[in-house]
């Protein structure tokens, strides 16, 4: 790989994090509005509601450790990186022209299976073009993804004041509409730009033994409790909403939580490099537990606020730390399929974790949706804390 740094990553990872820019405003422009559109236009109930925000986070994981696997197989990261997020970009515009929720989970699911494809191969490649600081590496990137992140609400906010004129309905769908020119341009990037590192791949793989260790193992284990406590963000916004807060006010609460999340990032994996990253994973548990218990007992803005800053904080740990522990825990010619087995392992467990909170706002309040997630999180602290 070209020895070339920016902003302190090599030339390839630094693309990748413009990629991921470009493609996250695409994602965050709809994403204030998606729990609303949901309720409001397509009239989805609370269970129902919770379910499928779950099926969605949930969608990707069955694809993430095989793409992951074929990426080390075929030695090509790129072509698998450009499909998923073309899958992506495609699938948010045509948002647009849904007219009930099967063919709004079905378009989201398309977007998952996108992110299925690309996320081991995508990571995998960060890695293998990391210059030996994978953690410094995924911080930036994931800093990059959420920048994104925030710039996308902002955008959205933008938007709901500009065509406020409008009615509700069609405000969301143009907001779909042009939330694929970003998409777009991230594709033209990956095309043109980024790099593959086939020859720095074994063609073929002997063996996984990074998952045969049983100390992987257990940490999978714990990952998987821990994650029964990472939500779908719309809950953060329906529980700014039963504040009385409007769209627009919960669009900037989701911007405060991003903004949170990209300024943590990068010194949290720079930092990384220097201390025990699993102990760091647990710290990034523990602050989701605190986050919850904001969100169960928040009653005005003080409180709220302090919620979204620690989800943001926790999302940064969380994001960017075990990817950069997975990769060093990888061996030569396995790191998509060791990656891809850890998003795996998320993304099955993200699922129960959003039907569980909608049931619990369902059947209780929003109150006990975050009392749960909090003791799955505080567990999951507890257990990394003994190991």
């Amino acid at each position: 790989m070209n020895g070339k740094k920016i902003l302190g990553v090599s030339l390839n990872v630094f693309l990748l994090g413009v990629v991921s820019f470009l493609n996250d405003m695409s994602s965050e422009m709809i994403a204030p509005v998606i729990p609303s559109y949901l309720t409001e236009v397509l009239r989805a109930g609370k269970l129902a509601s919770g379910s499928i925000m779950g099926l969605i986070e949930s969608a990707s994981s069955l694809f993430k450790v095989l793409f992951g696997y074929f990426s080390d197989r075929f030695r090509k990261r790129k072509a698998f990186v450009f499909t998923g997020y073309a899958l992506s970009t495609a699938s948010k515009s045509l948002l647009a022209f849904s007219r009930g929720w099967a063919d709004f989970l079905a378009l989201r699911l398309l977007d998952r299976t996108g992110k299925g494809i690309r996320t081991a191969p995508r990571d995998a490649l960060i890695a293998e073009s990391s210059l030996g600081e994978t953690g410094r590496s995924f911080g930036f990137h994931r800093m990059m993804d959420t920048l994104g992140a925030v710039a996308g609400p902002l955008v959205a906010v933008l938007l709901l004041g500009l065509f406020a004129y409008l009615p509700r309905e069609v405000i969301y769908r143009r907001i779909f509409l042009i939330s694929a020119v970003p998409g777009l341009a991230s594709l033209l990037i990956i095309a043109f730009l980024v790099k593959d590192t086939g020859g720095e791949v074994r063609k073929k793989i002997k063996g996984v033994s990074a998952l045969k260790s049983r100390s992987l193992q257990l940490f999978l284990v714990v990952i998987a409790i821990g994650t029964l406590g990472r939500y779908s963000y719309a809950f953060t916004l329906w529980k700014a909403e039963a504040l009385g807060y409007s769209l627009l006010q919960s669009s900037a609460f989701y911007a405060l939580f991003n903004l949170a999340y990209a300024l943590t990032a990068y010194p949290i994996g720079i930092y990384s490099d220097r201390v025990s990253k699993k102990k760091l994973i647990g710290v990034g548990f523990l602050l989701s537990g605190l986050a919850s218990l904001c969100f169960a007992f928040a009653g005005g803005i003080l409180l709220l606020t302090l919620a979204f800053l620690l989800y943001g904080l926790y999302m940064a740990v969380i994001d960017t730390v075990p990817r950069a522990y997975m990769s060093e825990l990888a061996g030569e010619g396995e790191k998509g399929t060791v990656i891809g087995a850890y998003h795996t392992v998320v993304g099955l467990f993200a699922f129960p974790a959003s039907a569980i909170a909608g049931f619990l706002w369902s059947a209780y309040s929003l109150t006990y949706s975050f009392l749960f997630a909090s003791a799955m999180s505080l567990t999951a602290f507890i257990l990394l804390l003994l190991s």
